[in-house]
């Protein structure tokens, strides 16, 4: 089938050296691009869906709170905790 096809430039001189490389035609150096590539799309499965788990962690310490980060890493880890 003969169509016509708009290369991106950096995709057109990628596939142009490789062309070179291999001595193979421009046409058969895309054909091959294109094949693997629909072929590696169709090759992937399904990754299950990623799901958290929440866990109680208890009580905090007395005096804490989750109302600053900031400030619940300063009580826990020290003014240096950067």
């Amino acid at each position: 089938m003969r169509t016509t096809l708009t290369l991106d430039d950096d995709i057109a001189a990628k596939l142009r050296t490789e062309s070179r490389r291999t001595g193979r035609s421009f046409r058969d150096v895309v054909n091959e691009a294109l094949r693997q590539g629909l072929t590696g799309r169709k090759a992937t499965t399904r990754r299950p869906e990623f799901r958290v788990e929440t866990r109680d962690l208890g009580a905090l310490r007395p005096g804490l709170s989750l109302d600053s980060v900031a400030h619940l890493l300063e009580e826990t880890e020290g003014a240096l905790h950067r």
